[in-house]
């Protein structure tokens, strides 16, 4: 029994085939991906060396391609229901525009227009609690020229008259649960339920991705959805096959830096109180501003020109050209399908893929602050505490394909964080997803989990260990 997974991405359309009866790879194979001209152009090619693939048991697909699946969220309270909405989005493995609050101006719908965004998740008030201003961004939606479907997930007191208002006028409308039904309470699972539903009843076929469906069995959710849906099962196991436990998946890709952590993140010291929205136990966030090519020079200001420039000059042990480094810069902003060519860029990436992992786990933990009060000191815990999770997973190319992994995931352990308050990791295993597979694998546990956590189990490695036997 044999199944052809295939990720569909912004650049490369990557494709493996499994040996599902002896747990080993068969086949991967890649190329660019056609999804301007035909989808199943770049997939053919990827495919080309394959044989007997059209015989296989299952035959799924991811896509991150033509920019994702792309979501606006707009609710009440920027720290709240906007919030709620906005981790529900990220969670369905969306690639988030923006988020708006309050009530929405007509400034603000042009904008939305401009963002020409996929799906528009609509929240606002907790269940009974304020009507005024979902009902108000409902109206001004609805009298818009925008024809995104929007997902109501706001106070269900109103919910009913909000699908009403985007009947009337002509708009798509469709019902869920409230994200946040009590104060700082999330509820999120049904709108990333749903959210998926309209991915693969909609969005695929507008953006032309359900032309795989001719040769696939279809296009099964959006690529990040299956990273999360691979890390929850591999943390939880499945049956008799035991779970690694709570664990933290940072992928670095080209124009982003996500991270996944499948954990309570509660607090772990004595004495202190948690403040703010809940968290899910399954989180996902998105840095725009982390990726190694499209977003490179984003990245390097956010790392400072002249603190990579130090951290290069003692990599190297040598003194060097400050010009070298921004050349560089400059030619994978412009050639973003660049590869390291020789020693000083491929240090260079090392570095950069290092930093963009610090940066995204600190932007991703929760923070340790001391507040002083009237009855004395205070320790109050905002987002998750992940100090104590055993297991760090690195996975996007340039991890897996660097030959000095653990330097680059070191960068998400508490020693090397900025602040001492962040709540990272202080003592995990790093492990390498060592064939790039934690994507296919998100599909193949839609089908076959007991499976998939055996797969996870025997290509995901410890950094450092060799890689590429088929054991």
């Amino acid at each position: 029994m044999e199944a052809l997974l295939i990720d569909i991405g912004s650049t490369y359309t990557k494709a493996v085939m499994l040996d599902l009866k002896k747990v080993r790879i068969i086949k991967q194979g890649q190329a660019y991906t056609t999804v301007k001209d035909d989808v199943n152009r770049g997939l053919k090619k990827a495919l080309a060396d394959f044989t007997g693939w059209e015989k296989a048991e299952y035959k799924l697909a991811c896509s991150s391609a033509a920019g994702g699946l792309k979501m606006i969220a707009v609710g009440l309270v920027p720290d709240l229901t906007a919030e709620a909405a906005r981790r529900a989005a990220l969670g369905a493995g969306s690639k988030m525009l923006k988020t708006f609050s309050f009530e929405l101006t007509a400034i603000d719908i042009e904008e939305i227009s401009s963002l020409e965004p996929d799906i528009l998740l609509l929240a606002g008030g907790t269940d009974g609690g304020n009507r005024d201003v979902i009902v108000h961004n409902a109206r001004m939606i609805a009298g818009s020229c925008l024809h995104t479907p929007v997902i109501i997930a706001g106070n269900r007191a109103v919910a009913g008259k909000v699908q009403d208002i985007f009947k009337q006028g002509g708009k798509e409308g469709y019902l869920t649960e409230n994200v946040m039904p009590r104060l700082e309470e999330l509820n999120i699972e049904p709108a990333r339920e749903k959210i998926r539903e309209l991915f693969l009843e909609k969005i695929i076929e507008a953006k032309g991705l359900d032309r795989v469906n001719s040769i696939l069995d279809g296009l099964v959710m959006p690529t990040p959805a299956a990273v999360l849906r691979a890390a929850s099962l591999l943390a939880s196991g499945y049956k008799d096959e035991r779970g690694l436990g709570e664990l933290v998946v940072i992928d670095i890709g080209g124009a982003t830096t996500d991270v996944h952590s499948i954990a309570s993140g509660k607090p772990t010291r004595d004495g202190v109180s948690w403040r703010g929205l809940e968290e899910p136990f399954k989180k996902r966030t998105v840095e725009g501003d982390l990726g190694m090519r499209y977003s490179a020079p984003s990245l390097v200001e956010a790392i400072g020109f002249n603190s990579l420039f130090t951290q290069l000059e003692q990599a190297l042990k040598s003194g060097l050209s400050r010009e070298i480094l921004q050349d560089y810069i400059d030619l994978i902003k412009a050639e973003v399908d660049h590869l390291a060519a020789n020693k000083i860029e491929v240090i260079i990436d090392r570095l950069l893929a290092r930093n963009a992992v610090n940066l995204s786990t600190a932007r991703h933990v929760g923070v340790l602050k001391t507040i002083y009060t009237p009855l004395g000191v205070s320790l109050i815990q905002e987002g998750k505490d992940l100090t104590g999770v055993k297991n760090i997973i690195g996975t996007g190319g340039v991890i897996v394909y660097n030959d000095n992994p653990k330097f680059i995931m070191s960068g998400a352990l508490y020693e090397n964080q900025p602040q001492s308050d962040l709540l990272a990791p202080v003592e995990p295993e790093l492990l390498l997803d060592s064939k790039y597979l934690l994507a296919p694998l998100g599909l193949l546990a839609e089908v076959e989990p007991l499976l998939a956590v055996k797969f996870m189990k025997k290509y995901i490695l410890k950094a450092g260990d060799v890689c590429g036997n088929d054991r």
